[in-house]
């Protein structure tokens, strides 16, 4: 506390009165009241007055510890407690300043002043330094209270400053202690929350220099409460095809998750609490449980609602035929699920043996029945339908065979043998009338239809004949199968346009054993060996190796051919190191000059074509001959004027005037053959000169 200047010359004047007045006492008294106050960071004086003795000694203590000594009107500075010493400042007239007070100098304060021979007097201050409100927040345990589970406490810090008063508020509203809010210390305590404790709760913290109010959103858990379940639309019983919704809901907070529960799992139809069933099946007839679940606090309530639903067996009903030995039938007619299940019956088998749902016949095979069609009945409440199977016996198949060579260079060949049968055929192998049996060199595979045959010997395969019987309660189909040796049936050639590529095509017997091919040709080197050094001239006159092809493999192409070049090619099927018959040779061109067989024929048709053209030159001497004799028998025609023919007219043509005679040309004599003209010959009347010039 600070005093200003009329204060202090006013209390100068009442102590040097006060001594001369009461000179044999030592007095000392505050200046104001006792009990001091400052902010944090400011200045205060604890201001006092003293009287009856000249220059005492002042000692100011700070709860019982002296922090400060002097003597009054002594030059010597005061002696101020080493922590103190930027604090604690003395006055020249005892009192005590505080600069720049911080909290931890709250406290009581005491001073006393000594005289010798007056003895000692004493004053009393309370200081109390407030600091600012900074940093002020409120918490609260647990995070989410659950209602009637735990009780809510809440509890309000700062970073600074001094709580004189607080003040606790719910939603706006005081809080007063009772028997659900206790408020003790920096903390208010919620006995047995519910529902109605939600909201926010706020303190007010103040003191005289500062206020600050804090705030908190409580939130208490609770429910579930009693699920409410229904069934839209409301029916006894529901038919497969319907379309009806489940809901279900409860009183939370949060609001409870709703998870519909059937046979053991959740339907993922299920959307906010609704689960909608569309198209509806019996096989979703049951017991529905709706769980409700408050995901915060971990409660739970449920519901349980029954769906009855019947529905038509789905599908259409199968039938089919088996065999349980070479002597009966099983006729098998399913059309499952529905309510209730459909009745299964073959009528054209049996008028009193019926089933449900899978119904199956044995029937002892028959002769009649092989390419019979049987019907089966499926009777239904909603409906009746039928399906029908037909029995056959094997029938006729071809053999197939594949060869390969294995890893451990045995060759395998497998022969397959399948028949088109109902019920499927079993398959059985021979060897030369033996039954086989699975061994190193014969395998089975477990269906019966593939027979593998492995060995290193291509003699293993050929020498002996195998069986593959088909065979089925109503008939049976056997065939034999000879395994022939490395063999082309059939080989061509094709070149193109250029004459620079060639593909050579082969044809093998369907039951040759062949695991390769090699292609041989004869004639000049081709690019790609001409890198080969040491090859002697004469061996493109005869036929070398230039590929080998797979087993599979039934064409090849070689190219980089010379199209002036004559090439001769074939193709020598192998089973492994055994070579077989070579293909027919192919070559790219016909070679150059005539075959002898080609002269023979050219010198056995000079002869003949020399007597063909006799022929025909008398063919057409006779054709002519003939025409010549009809020409002369064809009258030439009278003049329709009688008059002009009766002299001759000669009048010359401008035309032909040239040279020509003046009489006109006597046109009977052009046509006169030697024979003839020893005859008398018609008087020729030329015609008249309009005659003459259309006739030219």
């Amino acid at each position: 506390m600070s005093f200003t200047l009329s204060e202090r010359l006013m209390t100068l004047f009442f102590l040097h009165f006060g001594i001369q007045v009461v000179a044999c006492q030592l007095v000392v008294s505050p200046v104001g009241p006792s009990e001091a106050i400052a902010v944090a960071g400011g200045n205060v004086t604890l201001a006092v007055t003293s009287s009856g003795a000249p220059d005492p000694t002042v000692t100011w203590s700070k709860d019982s510890l002296p922090v400060v000594t002097w003597t009054i009107g002594s030059d010597a500075e005061p002696d101020v407690a080493p922590e103190h010493r930027n604090v604690l400042t003395l006055e020249s007239n005892g009192s005590l300043t505080l600069v720049k007070a911080s909290v931890r100098y709250s406290g009581n304060y005491s001073v006393s002043m000594t005289k010798s021979g007056l003895g000692t007097a004493s004053a009393d201050f309370t200081l109390k330094v407030y600091e600012l409100f900074q940093g002020a927040s409120l918490s609260s345990l647990p995070d989410l209270p659950a209602e009637g589970v735990e009780n809510i406490t809440l509890q309000y810090s700062f970073t600074k400053g001094v709580v004189d008063d607080q003040t606790w508020f719910l939603n706006g509203t005081a809080i007063q202690s009772n028997s659900r809010y206790s408020v003790e210390g920096q903390r208010l305590t919620v006995l047995q929350p519910n529902r109605g404790d939600t909201g926010e709760y706020a303190v007010l913290l103040s003191n005289p220099f500062s206020s600050v109010r804090a705030h908190k959103n409580v939130t208490v858990l609770y429910g579930p409460d009693e699920p409410i379940l229904h069934v839209h639309p409301a029916k006894p019983f529901h038919v497969s095809g319907d379309s009806l919704n489940l809901s279900c809901r409860a009183d939370g907070f949060p609001e409870p998750v709703v998870e519909w529960v059937f046979g053991g799992k959740v339907p993922p139809e299920a959307d906010d609490g609704v689960l909608s069933l569309v198209d509806v099946r019996t096989n979703q007839g049951g017991v529905y449980t709706c769980r409700l679940r408050n995901e915060l606090s971990g409660s739970q309530r449920q519901g349980e609602v029954t769906l009855t639903i019947h529905e038509r067996p789905p599908g259409e009903p199968v039938c089919s035929v088996q065999s349980e030995d070479d002597l009966s039938l099983l006729y098998h007619c399913q059309w499952p699920s529905g309510s209730p299940l459909a009745q299964l019956s073959f009528p054209a088998l049996s008028s009193t043996s019926s089933g449900q749902g899978n119904f199956t016949l044995n029937v002892a095979a028959a002769d009649s029945l092989d390419g019979e069609t049987v019907v089966c009945m499926a009777e239904h409440p909603t409906e009746t339908k039928d399906c029908n199977i037909t029995a056959t016996s094997p029938a006729r198949f071809v053999p197939m065979m594949r060869t390969v060579v294995r890893d451990d260079g045995k060759i395998e060949v497998s022969i397959t043998c399948l028949s088109k049968a109902s019920p499927s055929a079993v398959v059985t192998w021979l060897k030369g009338g033996e039954a086989i049996d699975d061994d190193a060199v014969y395998q089975i595979d477990s269906d019966t239809t593939v027979l593998k045959i492995r060995d290193f010997n291509v003699s293993t395969f050929v020498q002996h004949t195998y069986t593959c019987s088909c065979r089925n309660p109503l008939g049976v189909q056997n065939r034999e199968i000879q395994l022939l040796g490395p063999a082309i049936s059939d080989s061509g050639l094709i070149k193109n346009p250029e004459g620079t590529v060639i593909t050579l095509t082969w044809e093998v017997p369907t039951t040759a054993v062949v695991t390769g091919f090699d292609i041989q040709m004869k004639g000049p080197e081709l690019p790609s060996e001409s890198r080969n050094s040491g090859r002697h001239k004469k061996a493109s006159e005869e036929y070398r190796l230039i590929q080998k092809r797979p087993g599979h493999a039934r064409s090849t192409d070689v190219l980089d051919l010379d199209p002036k070049s004559l090439y001769h090619f074939r193709v020598i099927p192998r089973a492994l190191m055994i070579e077989g018959k070579p293909s027919k040779a192919h070559r790219t061109r016909q070679a150059s000059g005539l075959s002898g067989p080609a002269i023979a024929g050219i010198a056995a048709g000079i002869p003949c074509s020399l007597l063909f053209l006799l022929l025909l030159c008398g063919l057409v001497y006779l054709c002519y001959s003939c025409w010549k004799k009809k020409s002369q028998h064809i009258p030439y025609p009278v003049s329709r004027a009688p008059e002009m023919t009766k002299s001759a007219i000669t009048i010359p043509h401008p035309v032909l005037n040239g040279g020509l005679k003046k009489s006109p040309p006597d046109y009977n004599r052009l046509h006169q053959v030697p024979s003839e003209r020893s005859m008398a010959l018609p008087t020729f009347v030329p015609p008249p000169p309009v005659r003459v010039a259309t006739t030219v």
